[in-house]
C-alpha cells in the first residue's frame, strides 16, 4: 500500500507500508508520554501493541528504516546499567529516522553538583523531543514529564515499573499464541524486588490472562493478591496449569539479606529444566525479560530450546519502542 508519510516540517514522502497506513498517529492515541502500564487502559495497550505489530511488518521484523521520525532527536538518559533496553530503544528510533543522542551520569555534570532535573533540562534545552530514562528511584519518569515540555519515556524506575518491557512481553504472547485472554501466565521468581513483574500484571490483567507470582515466600508475600493475582510458592503445582511462564532474574544488587539459603537450592525449586518442561503443556512458551541466568533460573537447554521466545522478545522490544515513539511524537506533532 503506497501512502504518504510526514517526515518533517510540510514535507511529505511516499513509501510502501504493507502493514498500515502512518501517515498520521491515530486521533485515539492521546498520551504525550509513557509512565506505567497501571494507568492505561486496556484499549490502549491493545493501540501500542497494534502499532508494534504493523511497525515490525514494515520493517521487515525490525530490520528495515522508515522515515516517520526524521528530524525528531530522542535522549537516552540512563542512570543505570542497561544493554538490551537502551540499545533496542536507539535502533527503534534510528529505525524510524530519528536521532539520538546518548547520556551516562557517570562523567556527567552529576558529579559536579548539577541536579537531576537541571541536567535533564540542559539536555531538553539542546531541541530533545524526547527522554528515554532509566533511573533507580521509583517515580523519576513522573518528576521528569512534570518538568519537561518533551515527551518522557520509562525505561525502568526503581523496581516500580518498566513499561515498554511489559509490553513487549504481551507482544511476544500474543505472536505465538494470537489473544491474551484467558491464558495463565505466571511470573517465576524475585517479584518483590521485579518492575518487570509489576508492569507485566497491569498489562496482562487488563487484558484479560490469569496471573500468577510465584517464588519464595520472602520474594513473594501474599499481598501480591491485592493486585488480582494468585500467589504460590510451588511451581510444580501450578506448571500443568501454564500457558506462559516468565522467568525473571533474582535481583540480588536490589536486595539487603540473601532471601534463600543458597542458588543451588532456588534453581531445585524455581529453575526451568526439562523435567518440568515435560510436566508442562505440549506448547508452553518460555520467556524471561533478561539478563538470563542459566543454571539458576533456567538451564541452557530450555533457554535456548524450542518453547523459548527469548529472542523473540528482544526483537519485538524494538518494535515495542518503535511504536510507543511514534505515538506519542504523532501527539507532541498535532499539539494534543
Amino acid at each position: 500500500m503506497l501512502v504518504r508519510v510526514a517526515v518533517g516540517k510540510g514535507t511529505e514522502l511516499a513509501m510502501n507500508t504493507p502493514a498500515a497506513d502512518f501517515s498520521r498517529a491515530p486521533a485515539d492515541w492521546t498520551r504525550g508520554d509513557l509512565l506505567d502500564l497501571e494507568g492505561l487502559s486496556a484499549a490502549e495497550i491493545e493501540r501500542v501493541l497494534d502499532t508494534a505489530q504493523a511497525l515490525y511488518d514494515a520493517t521487515g521484523g525490525c530490520r528495515d528504516k522508515l522515515s516517520l521520525l526524521s528530524g525528531v532527536t530522542c535522549a537516552n538518559l540512563f542512570f543505570e546499567n542497561s544493554t538490551r533496553t537502551r540499545t533496542s530503544f536507539s535502533l527503534a528510533a534510528r529505525r524510524l529516522g530519528a536521532d539520538t543522542v546518548e547520556f551516562t551520569s557517570s562523567g556527567s555534570s552529576l558529579s559536579k553538583g548539577e541536579t537531576f532535573i537541571d541536567t535533564a533540562k540542559n539536555i531538553e534545552a539542546m531541541n530533545v523531543d524526547a527522554v528515554v530514562v532509566r533511573h533507580a528511584t521509583p517515580g523519576t519518569p513522573h518528576l521528569l514529564a512534570q518538568n519537561l515540555g518533551c515527551a518522557v519515556i520509562n525505561a525502568g524506575d526503581g523496581a516500580h515499573e518498566h513499561p515498554t518491557q511489559g509490553l513487549l512481553d504481551i507482544l511476544t504472547i500474543r505472536q505465538h499464541r494470537g489473544r491474551i485472554a484467558g491464558l495463565t501466565v505466571a511470573l517465576v521468581g524475585d517479584i518483590a524486588h521485579s518492575r518487570t513483574a509489576r508492569s507485566n500484571i497491569w498489562g496482562l490483567k487488563k487484558l484479560g490472562a490469569h496471573v500468577i507470582v510465584c517464588g519464595p515466600s520472602t520474594l513473594v508475600s501474599r499481598r501480591w493478591e491485592q493486585l488480582g493475582v494468585e500467589v504460590t510458592h510451588n511451581l510444580d503445582d501450578i506448571l500443568p496449569r501454564c500457558d506462559v511462564l516468565n522467568l525473571l532474574r533474582i535481583q540480588f544488587e536490589r536486595q539487603a539479606t540473601r532471601p534463600f539459603p543458597s542458588v543451588h537450592e532456588y534453581a531445585l525449586l524455581y529453575g526451568m529444566n526439562r523435567q518440568r518442561v515435560a510436566r508442562a503443556k505440549d506448547d508452553i512458551l518460555i520467556t524471561a525479560p533478561g539478563p538470563i541466568n542459566r543454571g539458576v533460573e533456567i538451564t541452557a537447554d530450555v533457554a535456548d530450546g524450542p518453547h523459548s521466545v527469548i529472542l523473540d522478545q528482544v526483537t519485538n522490544g524494538i518494535a515495542v519502542r518503535m511504536a510507543v515513539l511514534w505515538l506519542l511524537m504523532g501527539v507532541r506533532r498535532r499539539g494534543t
